[in-house]
């Protein structure tokens, strides 16, 4: 069954990117550019990709570090003069 009309992509197609590890609509767009037209299939493409499996969301569950930075915004800028 088609998902997106405007390119001819598949549900097999957004399946099948999933499985190499695109995890949102943004990637599976950059994938193959569904939902980069009229966007009528990205709330399709969202459900298809579900709460399944991703590499990506395996690395953020497993405790990978937090980009630099993080620690300040964590904490905010009314802590930050206090501080100093």
């Amino acid at each position: 069954m088609y998902v997106c009309s405007c390119f001819g992509i598949t549900e097999q197609q957004v399946r099948e990117h999933a499985d190499t590890g695109a995890c949102t609509p943004r990637q599976i767009a950059s994938a193959c550019k569904a939902g980069t037209d009229c966007g009528g299939c990205v709330k399709r493409i969202q459900s298809l990709l579900g709460r399944g499996a991703c590499p990506r969301r395996e690395l953020i569950d497993t405790g990978a570090p937090e980009p630099l930075g993080a620690e300040a915004d964590a904490v905010g800028p009314a802590a930050l003069s206090e501080a100093a």
